[in-house]
């Protein structure tokens, strides 16, 4: 399966949101990636409810959420209803992640954990067959821009054996740092999703980046 592009709405101009949404949706992207932050979980705040419910209104691709928030378990069912397509909880935000995933996907959404740069993608051993995604955060999670981890790579490789291994159909996202220059890399590490932030919405032509990232091989 060819890899697919998640660009950041963190990065997107939020004074002309509308524009830069319809942007992604004429563009070879393929989803919209929307970071949920709640400075507790992660030392910075971005948006919620009422934001997401915008974008999926204007949006014609498929809204893969990030949740960077401590007891996720409790919203579930509001994301789900401003339009959460894929839901991300981080592995070390969930006290009980088997249930979180099965009320994930109990509401219909495909479901997904996030690991920290710190994490070891073994702790997803028992769990990998449940689930839909597993995000690798390639920077430290609360702040875009920052610099790639190039761990990461070794990281993706190793997921990727796991993956087999448990006979899982999770696909892996990569997010954090993302750009042009690592973007074959990540691919050829074995990364089905590439989160980019700063590299498609501080670019000059946006969709002619996104193009770029879509035709790596």
């Amino acid at each position: 399966m060819a890899h697919l592009i998640a660009p950041s709405i963190l990065s997107a101009d939020f004074a002309n949101l509308q524009k830069d949404i319809e942007m992604i949706n004429s563009s070879e992207a393929d989803w919209f990636h929307i970071d949920v932050m709640d400075g507790v979980f992660v030392p910075n705040i971005s948006f919620g409810f009422p934001v997401i419910k915008q974008i999926k209104k204007y949006a014609k691709k498929p809204l893969d959420v990030h949740l960077m928030i401590v007891e996720p378990d409790r919203y579930f069912e509001r994301f789900k209803e401003v339009g959460a397509d894929i839901l991300s909880v981080h592995y070390e935000a969930c006290k009980h992640l088997h249930r979180a995933i099965q009320a994930i996907k109990a509401l219909d959404m495909k479901a997904g954990v996030v690991l920290n740069p710190h994490a070891s993608v073994y702790v997803l051993e028992d769990i990998l067959a449940d689930v839909d995604l597993v995000m690798l955060m390639s920077v430290n999670p609360g702040f875009g821009g920052q610099k790639f981890i190039k761990n990461t790579l070794a990281k993706i490789s190793r997921l990727k054996e796991l993956i087999e291994k448990t006979n899982s159909k999770a696909m892996i996202e990569v997010d954090g740092g993302v750009n042009l220059a690592n973007a074959v890399d990540l691919i050829r590490s074995g990364a089905d999703v590439l989160v980019a932030g700063n590299t498609v919405f501080a670019s000059d032509d946006p969709i002619d980046t996104i193009s770029k990232l879509k035709k790596i091989s």
